[in-house]
């Protein structure tokens, strides 16, 4: 769903890239307590989800490379905020897709660089607000299990997508530089966009069952689904409680030993590079579901050449390189390990300016503490 330039008029295209500036400021901010475990839903399992949020944006940029067929000549992808949500929160998952757009936009070519406001309101901003918002209530009223987050996971991103598709309706009614009935519009995209978010739920459940199996701790949407290690004390005798309270107790002995996330981080990364170095070269060739209705309804009339056409990785392929399983293979492995860099890089230094703020204050506190 991909909006190249040319679609949206230039007065829409900038007061989406305001509102999707707004957005992303408003996420870097909620981002730093999700990552810090801090917050609402906080705790130690936050605090380790931390750096799987730059893995979770290479896992999408690869995922997104697979189309899948769906009907009558069209393909669909992952969008992706619902499966960046649930994993690792709505405001990280905000900009876990936006790094991937970002990325797609000025390395490849794909979605036009005057329309990434309309691209991460719709498939970063949308998506992903609107499918945490359901999971959080389908939570809720199922039952308190894995296979509800399982649930929970696919029926918000089935809802997504569509409501993706909603979004771009209604900002082509506003700024569509094509005169194209708006019904016929409406009707194309959500028809098509169901059908794709079947495949982006099937996407989404896989993966959030796939992590939950091994370490429910490290998905942010299941917090609270798996019980804290507590301590059993048998009762003391006043004789016995003065020399039991007298005796230090290491502070580690009160929680659960921490499990590494590396192991999980070494998969999730050897899936990523699989699906973008080898599965995507028979990903669908037809057209995805926005370019099948713009060409089918003639959104495109007035599309402009994308401004990085010329970019060594244009479409997914390393120029020079004519063998298309090698040039395809070899744009995704490095598509994988820049938007890796890239998210780890955004995600690592929200981290260190949290952990910097958390401090400030309590140095300030120790010479009071001491008085």
């Amino acid at each position: 769903m991909h909006v190249p330039d040319g679609f949206i008029n230039a007065p829409v295209s900038v007061a989406t890239g305001a509102l999707a500036a707004a957005a992303v400021a408003v996420s870097l901010r909620g981002a730093r307590r999700e990552l810090a475990g801090t917050g609402r839903g906080g705790g130690a399992g936050a605090e380790r989800t931390a750096p799987l949020a730059g893995l979770v944006a290479a896992f999408i940029f690869a995922v997104q490379m697979l189309n899948f067929p769906v009907a009558a000549g069209t393909s669909g992808h992952l969008l992706g905020g619902a499966l960046a949500a649930i994993l690792v929160g709505p405001y990280t998952g905000v900009l876990c897709v936006s790094v991937v757009l970002l990325m797609q936009g000025v390395l490849f070519a794909d979605g036009g660089l005057t329309a990434l406001g309309v691209n991460i309101t719709d498939m970063a901003i949308v998506t992903t607000v609107v499918a945490y918002g359901l999971f959080r209530v389908l939570v809720k009223v199922l039952p308190r299990s894995r296979r509800s987050i399982t649930v929970a996971s696919f029926v918000s991103a089935l809802v997504s997508v569509p409501a993706a598709a909603v979004t771009f309706t209604a900002l082509y009614a506003l700024g569509g530089t094509a005169d194209v009935p708006l019904g016929k519009v409406f009707t194309a995209m959500v028809g098509v966009h169901v059908l794709i978010g079947i495949g982006e739920a099937a996407i989404t459940a896989l993966t959030v069952g796939a992590v939950i199996a091994v370490r429910p701790d490290l998905v942010h949407g299941a917090r609270g689904l798996t019980t804290p290690l507590e301590l059993r004390t048998s009762p003391l005798t006043a004789a016995d409680a003065a020399p039991a309270a007298a005796t230090p107790v290491p502070a580690r002995a009160a929680t659960a030993p921490r499990r590494s996330v590396r192991r999980v981080w070494l998969a999730g990364l050897a899936a990523a590079l699989v699906c973008a170095g080898g599965i995507s070269y028979y990903a669908s060739a037809s057209p995805d579901g926005l370019e099948k209705v713009a060409h089918d309804q003639g959104i495109d009339a007035k599309a402009r050449d994308h401004a990085a056409k010329d970019s060594p990785l244009a479409d997914y392929s390393v120029k020079d390189i004519t063998d298309p399983r090698l040039s395809g293979g070899l744009a995704g492995v490095i598509g994988v390990g820049a938007t890796l860099a890239v998210g780890t890089g955004v995600f690592v230094v929200l981290r260190r300016r949290r952990n910097a703020a958390d401090a400030r204050p309590a140095a300030a506190g120790a010479p009071a503490e001491r008085a």
